[in-house]
């Protein structure tokens, strides 16, 4: 039996522990049960937004190169998932669309920006194992809207929804013709949020219609059918309650593959545990989250990585089937962001660009994404207690994997117990540990 615990207080600690014995305390244990499986976990990834591949481009190449090794390498936290966003979004330069005029033809799409910006990065990983993508759009075109602009929310004109479809099919033909394969994509980001940036509104009904009638017959007719169309990206509290109206959508169903959300109106571990139980046929992935410093401005590195922790555990063992985390990379202040809304990163560079430094919350998200791997099966768990949380899998090579958090600040003793043998574990307050074998 290995374990590895985070300690933040020594930065990161690396530590051996025996192997299983018949070392049982019956009043303290957290069990897991190797019969009782659950969903599949296709992976754990983070965002090429313009914003990271920007903050990517000004480093020196040999920083460039351990910066990818980080992040993707097995060394590293063995990324296989990665998000892209179909047009500007927050975490850009400024607006931008492949298309800016409504007499454009498609032939003049260009994604020579992405081009520039987001392929070197992207090309970069690559290198290392195949990268399943997902793309998201947060606003079409200027004058594909109602309100004129990419931002202040507004909606896709009715007459624009089958041309939006085609440019969505194009957006994917580019970037396969660049390399990237496209395999999951979101209808819209945040479907339901007017935002001072890049942003547009539909309603559950408009998104049920548009993928049922104009996106999904779209990348059919262009042989994309394969690729595993998202609906919701937005938060969790009503997750539930959107796929019930997108779903009921006569057509929906067949095109739908699954939903998305992210975390920032709490927890809501329970609304994705029942939209799981009731559409147990849809993949569930979370597909943004991050400490945004409007909200968080003062809390320490351990409360952003317990957060980080805390989320995705409550997320797995809901049903969720792969985790992408927001930007990739940020620079010291949180950017650059074309509206002003900094947040944090795992990674973030200095001030300067000549460096980067790895935030206790990529250590954290290490011990789910070193070790889960992609195929693996979630294990039934019980625990005595509510300050110890835990998370377990199999691998596809029959190695368990269990995720143990202690966010508290009393130390915690138990045992680790699998069928009936068992292990004492002490989690030491504010840390976390994986444990493998």
């Amino acid at each position: 039996m290995k374990g590895i615990l985070s300690d933040y207080s020594n930065n990161v600690i690396w530590r051996e522990t025996a192997e299983f014995t018949d070392e049982i305390n019956a009043m303290r244990t957290v069990r897991i049960y190797r019969d009782r499986k659950y969903q599949t976990i296709r992976g754990f990834g983070g965002a090429f937004t313009q914003s990271s591949g920007y903050n990517y481009g000004l480093l020196p190449e040999n920083v460039k190169e351990d910066f990818i090794g980080d992040y993707f390498s097995k060394e590293g936290l063995a990324y296989n998932l990665g998000r892209v966003h179909i047009n500007s979004c927050d975490f850009a330069l400024g607006n931008y669309a492949y298309l800016e005029n409504a007499d454009d033809p498609m032939e003049k799409f260009d994604i020579s920006i992405d081009e520039k910006y987001i392929f070197p990065m992207l090309d970069a990983a690559k290198k290392y194992d195949r990268i399943e993508l997902l793309a998201s759009p947060w606003s079409p075109p200027a004058f594909m809207k109602t309100n004129g602009e990419m931002n202040h929310g507004g909606k896709l004109k009715k007459e624009y929804y089958g041309k939006w479809a085609e440019y969505i099919v194009q957006f994917i033909r580019e970037y396969q013709r660049r390399g990237a394969d496209i395999e999951m994509l979101t209808v819209q980001n945040e479907p339901e949020a007017v935002q001072t940036w890049d942003s547009c509104l539909y309603s559950a009904q408009e998104e049920g219609e548009f993928a049922a009638k104009y996106l999904g017959p779209a990348l059919e007719a262009a042989g994309l059918g394969g690729i595993r169309i998202f609906v919701w990206d937005h938060n969790k509290e009503v997750l539930y309650d959107r796929a019930k109206g997108v779903l009921s959508v006569q057509g929906a169903d067949k095109y739908i593959r699954g939903l998305a959300f992210h975390w920032y109106t709490g927890d809501h571990f329970d609304a994705v545990n029942i939209t799981k139980e009731v559409f147990p046929d849809k993949e569930l992935m979370f597909t943004e989250g991050c400490v945004e410093y409007s909200r968080f401005a003062d809390s320490n590195e351990v409360s952003k990585a317990e957060m980080y922790a805390h989320d995705i555990l409550g997320n797995l063992n809901a049903g969720a089937n792969g985790i992408i985390d927001w930007n990739l990379l940020l620079d010291a202040k949180g950017g650059p962001n074309h509206v002003g809304n900094f947040c944090a990163a795992p990674v973030m560079t200095n001030e300067d660009h000549t460096g980067y430094e790895k935030r206790l919350s990529y250590y954290y998200i290490g011990h789910f994404s070193k070790y889960i791997r992609k195929g693996a099966k979630r294990l039934g768990t019980s625990r005595f207690t509510d300050t110890v949380e835990i998370a377990a899998f199999e691998n596809p090579d029959g190695s368990i994997v269990a995720i143990l958090l202690n966010k508290n600040d009393n130390d915690l003793g138990f045992s680790l117990t699998d069928a009936e043998q068992g292990k004492h574990i002490e989690l030491p307050a504010h840390s976390i540990m994986t444990v493998t074998y």
